[in-house]
């Protein structure tokens, strides 16, 4: 079973100018990459393969809520997937294409203050 996976250096970059910005660390970062990623779900998501980015663990990523996270992607996925499928292989991707949503959603917000006002009004597409 996987416990970490590394994120693509495209992701390690954004999550840092992500920090500069909200000054959230890279586990709450990805919580919030895989919302957005699952929230604008497409069928096809760009697999970079890059995992010259930062190491994220299983436990700080998903913690208590391990088995939440594994059945809404198994649910967007429409298939079951074993643990190693989940983790690092599905996270990873929606990690990789949240992050890019999240920094696209947040310039177009201006700040973080209004990125999270947006996001809870629903007035988060761009």
């Amino acid at each position: 079973m996987g416990f970490r996976l590394r994120t693509s250096e495209k992701t390690k970059d954004i999550f840092e100018e992500l920090t500069n910005q909200t000054h959230l660390k890279p586990f709450a970062l990805a919580k919030i990459a895989i919302s957005l990623s699952l929230k604008e779900y497409e069928k096809e998501i760009d697999y970079d393969d890059d995992q010259n980015g930062l190491e994220l663990h299983r436990q700080t990523v998903t913690g208590d809520k391990d088995i939440i996270f594994k059945s809404i992607i198994e649910n967007i996925e429409n298939k079951q997937l074993t643990e190693d499928e989940f983790y690092p292989d599905f996270a990873k991707k929606h990690i990789d294409r949240g992050a890019v949503i999240f920094i696209n959603k947040l310039r177009y917000s201006g700040n973080y203050e209004r990125f999270i006002k947006n996001i809870l009004s629903g007035e988060d597409s761009i």
